[in-house]
């Protein structure tokens, strides 16, 4: 187990490893509020088109499987663009720091001063930090990397399939054991509340209001849920 630097508290976000925690908890609620949204826009839909149970499970699945895939490629391959990005400056500045140690040192006492040190303060946390790990430093203050903690993209890609696959099973389980009669405005509620929970713990993540989150996506997810309804019910009839 990684332990807090001297003096910090374990609860606060500066421990190692925070990036990546932070890569797979905003996949996993993004991937859940998908899963939620986009599997109950297509079995609303389909239930307001007939009252069958098959036609609603087989699309369901569909949608599932076919959004679960999607988002976990989206996001391998996102963060896969991030990471080589990341990889690259780091390479870039490992050779700079071998090429011009020098010229590096005063850069990094220059974004020290920058930053609001005096003259001799900046030179001589520099001048340690360099002696200590002059790469470490360097990302630090001008990349805000830290080389120990690059995003994955294979956590990002798990953790979103996982998130919409459990956010997708929510409303097909509502609209198949629903009865008949109210199945459609029960999967409207249990959809629109585990939105307000999705949308709290996304806000929670990027430190964001809460309040102004949850309805966000309540009235994304019920203008979604709403409009697919009445295409369904629209063909429905027409079908009739």
């Amino acid at each position: 187990m990684t332990e807090s630097p001297a003096g910090a508290h374990p609860d606060e976000p500066h421990r190692q490893g925070l990036a990546q925690r932070l890569n797979w908890l905003r996949a996993g609620v993004l991937g859940a509020n998908d899963g939620i949204v986009s599997t109950a826009a297509v079995v609303v839909g389909v239930a307001g088109a007939t009252s069958e149970v098959g036609p609603v499970l087989i699309a369901g699945l569909a949608a599932l499987v076919g959004g679960a895939i999607s988002m976990a490629l989206g996001e391998y391959v996102s963060v896969s663009s991030q990471r080589d990005s990341e990889h690259a400056l780091i390479q870039k500045e490992r050779r700079e720091l071998a090429e011009d140690p020098d010229a590096e040192l005063a850069e990094l006492i220059g974004l020290y001063e920058a930053q609001g040190l005096s003259r001799d303060t900046a030179t001589r946390v520099a001048t340690e930090l360099t002696a200590s790990d002059a790469l470490k430093a360097h990302l630090a203050v001008e990349l805000n990397i830290d080389a120990e903690d690059v995003v994955s993209p294979w956590a990002a890609a798990i953790a979103s399939a996982v998130a919409f696959t459990v956010g997708a099973i929510l409303p097909m389980l509502t609209i198949l054991l629903a009865p008949v009669e109210v199945r459609v405005p029960l999967t409207f509620v249990a959809v629109l509340v585990a939105l307000a929970v999705t949308g709290y713990l996304a806000a929670w993540i990027g430190g964001a209001r809460r309040g102004r989150a949850i309805l966000r996506t309540v009235i994304g997810g019920a203008l979604a849920l709403g409009a697919t309804y009445a295409v369904g019910a629209l063909f429905g009839v027409a079908a009739g």
